[in-house]
């Protein structure tokens, strides 16, 4: 009877790191499609359908700061060299959103990346085209 009752919990445990893992995808995919905002639920901003940006956002552009973007920057900045592995555990998102996210930063010339390193631009400035 011990054994099924140390089976039954060791599951019971495995099932809830599962659901802890698929929180958390949950939770940072909500804040994705939310924009970081707080609250149960947010009208998108109308899209103009050739950019993908709101109307009279010039192009190059991010929205309001302290987004995912600026974060990214700013450990990027702390961490000369870190990858992507390292740098989405240190923002608390999967890798996965991280790809979606760089090679932007990448064109807007915020950081470089050589390989798996990611680079701040030199100045910190804008690296020109």
């Amino acid at each position: 009877m011990a054994d099924f009752v140390d089976g039954t919990i060791a599951d019971i445990d495995r099932r809830l790191a599962e659901l802890g893992e698929e929180e958390s995808k949950l939770k940072a995919a909500r804040a994705a499609l939310l924009g970081h905002k707080s609250g149960p639920s947010r009208v998108p901003s109308p899209r103009t359908a050739r950019t993908g940006r709101g109307p009279g956002r010039p192009p190059g552009q991010r929205t309001g700061s302290g987004s995912r973007s600026d974060q990214a920057v700013a450990v990027i900045r702390e961490n000369p060299g870190i990858t992507i592995t390292q740098l989405a555990k240190r923002l608390k998102i999967q890798p996965n959103y991280l790809y979606r996210v760089l090679p932007k930063l990448v064109s807007d010339g915020l950081i470089t990346k050589d390989g798996s390193a990611l680079n701040p631009v030199a100045d910190g400035t804008q690296a020109s085209d």
